[in-house]
């Protein structure tokens, strides 16, 4: 081998990565930044279904109390509103106030309900009743035994 040849083997292993190499790399990663995303929304709706249910079993528990306490559920035209209001029992409210589910809605109140004394509902990501997956309407049938008449 000359001078020139080994001088230009030299030249070519310095020239760095060719494009080809780096559009590889460039689309590798892209595939494992949306592998990463749809793995983390799958748990980001997971999450928001979980807070609805703990929402919704505490909001279960205070119409509970409420029904102890006054031997009734309140009527759909106090709603839930009623468990954050002052009372003789509790001066800030059985809760200190109402939340509203993870996609900003208020909880719908039905009393009675379908199959027991009330019904609370969220109507999930859509916000429309029905649906499935990230839409999926969660009640308060899914968080509590069978309570109420």
């Amino acid at each position: 081998m000359s001078r020139n040849e080994l001088q230009r083997v030299v030249d070519r292993s310095r020239d760095g990565f060719t494009l080809v190499e780096l559009m590889v790399v460039v689309v590798i990663i892209g595939l494992l930044a949306s592998a990463v995303t749809f793995k983390v929304r799958g748990y980001l709706v997971t999450s928001k279904q979980n807070v609805a249910r703990m929402d919704l079993s505490k909001i279960s528990a205070a119409l509970e109390t409420f029904n102890t306490l006054n031997d009734r559920y309140p009527s759909n035209e106090e709603g839930l509103a009623i468990l954050a209001k002052p009372s003789k029992n509790f001066v800030e409210g059985i809760l200190s106030k109402v939340p509203v589910d993870p996609w900003g809605q208020p909880y719908q109140y039905n009393q009675p309900g379908r199959l027991r004394a009330f019904d609370i509902i969220s109507f999930g990501a859509d916000k429309r009743e029905g649906g499935s997956g990230a839409d999926e309407d969660i009640t308060s049938d899914d968080v509590q035994p069978s309570s109420g008449t």
